[in-house]
């Protein structure tokens, strides 16, 4: 998997379009739940995209300390349904992980987790932090890494 870290202005309308519809694909369609995706926070983020071949299969968006946390966080994780047996999900989240400590300089990274990826996310070093709860009713829980 290749992979290139964007700022917003820097992302194509193709980009843009290949990201929003991979997300919708997976966190409204394949999941089955109606939320806002476009939240008015991918402005200040940097968007790590994924690609096998020229197909965009993997995205996260990551902010620095206060522009969605306290601490510096990655979101809006996603791998294509047909393509999350290749470990996608963990190259980009090794690379979401290495863009925050180079481009932010900031080893505390916060995510929250739909629950049945805690797993996951402990193999990557994030511990559950506080109570678990609904978002867009799906469970969830926050997770933190220190390095």
């Amino acid at each position: 998997m290749r992979v290139e870290i964007k700022n917003f202005q820097e992302l194509t309308t193709s980009q843009l379009y290949d990201i929003l519809q991979l997300r919708s694909e997976v966190f409204v369609v394949e999941q089955d739940c109606v939320y806002q995706d476009l939240d008015g926070k991918d402005q200040k983020a940097l968007h790590i995209i994924g690609y096998k071949e020229n197909e965009v299969v993997a995205y996260t968006r990551i902010f620095k300390s206060g522009d969605y946390f306290k601490e510096a966080s990655i979101g809006r994780v996603v791998v294509k349904s047909s393509e999350r047996k290749f470990g996608f999900g963990v190259d980009i989240m090794k690379a979401s992980i290495a863009a925050v400590e180079e481009y932010f300089k900031e080893s505390t990274i916060h995510l929250s987790a739909q629950c049945y990826l805690i797993k996951f996310y402990n193999s990557l070093g994030f511990k559950e932090v506080g109570e678990e709860y609904l978002e867009d009713g799906i469970p969830h829980i926050g997770m933190t890494r220190h390095k």
